[in-house]
């Protein structure tokens, strides 16, 4: 006997719950935009300028060590990767940092440079320091409007597209549908104060992929339904 977790001519009445529905996405909007305008975004590396500092070790790289290590400096937003390559030799373990720009300064000062240098150094005596790179606030800034425009651009050719192959009419529900996912998104990261970085970027993205998706499923059978 099989299992069946749905049973067999399942009917949904989903405009029946529409008042529920509509107003709970509504209610979220609202809360997204009020929270936006409230606390804004936590905005990472990326988008608020500092230094990153690229490591090399003969010795295992631990990044909880690292970041331990580090702890004591107080300063601020650190974020500690390890960085892989196919050709990287078998004892080649290289790791980066980045730290996040103190005080509205364009980048961390010489004196916090060689104390990072200093903390790394007493727990991995092998590491090498390779490059301190410094991101200034222009280039943050450029990147906040080009992820803005990245996300911009991608509603923009999905209007396109649905409607080439549907409906103007199509074409507006779905980007508003993908403007309310992203909204709520953003505003869940406004709310929690999350840090919003490149990745964060990515992953707006890839929602309004899947939205795309899930609208095209559905505006498929909306149109099957439409010539019956």
């Amino acid at each position: 006997m099989r299992l069946k977790l749905v049973p067999d001519d399942t009917k949904w009445d989903f405009f029946g719950r529409l008042p529920i529905t509509l107003g709970l996405s509504g209610l979220l909007v609202v809360v997204s935009l009020v929270s936006f305008v409230a606390f804004g975004l936590n905005y990472g590396i990326d988008f608020q300028g500092g230094t990153k500092i690229r490591t090399e070790s003969t010795q295992a790289l631990d990044v909880a060590t690292y970041r331990d290590a580090l702890a004591p400096l107080d300063l601020g937003d650190v974020a500690i990767t390890q960085v892989y390559d196919p050709n990287f030799r078998a004892d080649q373990h290289v790791a980066s940092i980045r730290i996040q720009s103190q005080d509205g300064d364009e980048a961390i000062s010489p004196e916090t440079v060689q104390a990072v240098e200093d903390a790394l150094s007493a727990v991995d005596p092998a590491v090498t320091f390779v490059s301190v790179e410094s991101v200034g606030p222009k280039v943050s800034g450029e990147l906040i409007w080009t992820a803005v425009e990245s996300v911009v651009a991608a509603i923009g050719a999905v209007l396109i597209y649905i409607w080439l192959r549907f409906e103007w009419q199509f074409a507006i529900g779905a980007v508003v549908a993908l403007v309310h996912d992203v909204l709520i998104t953003v505003g869940v990261f406004s709310l929690f104060q999350i840090r919003f970085d490149l990745a964060i970027i990515a992953a707006l993205l890839t929602i309004v992929g899947y939205s795309l998706n899930d609208t095209v499923v559905v505006f498929d059978r909306v149109r099957e339904n439409l010539r019956r």
